[in-house]
């Protein structure tokens, strides 16, 4: 783990990324039902905003355990959004 700041900016990075492949979709498909690709964006926020909060708690016992597991958490909810929006 290099630093909390980095792993923020990842969690930044691949989120918004997953949004944006979302949002091309869309504009690429315009006669698609989006119900799914809005589905997709809702659940990156919420991830987004999961994450965050768990990187910015300081109150873990181990802290550099606890960042290696959001990272890996990260990379997790990250690959089964960007199945869901390969499988649009």
């Amino acid at each position: 783990m290099a630093s909390i700041r980095d792993l923020k900016k990842d969690i930044n990075f691949v989120l918004g990324d997953i949004i944006d492949a979302v949002y091309i979709w869309e504009a690429i498909n315009p006669k698609e039902d989006h119900k799914e690709a809005e589905a997709i964006v809702d659940d990156a926020i919420v991830t987004f905003d999961e994450l965050i909060a768990k990187v910015n708690n300081n109150k873990v016992e181990n802290r550099r355990k606890h960042l290696n597991a959001v990272n890996a958490e990260l990379e997790e909810r990250g690959k089964a959004l960007i199945d869901r929006v390969n499988a649009l």
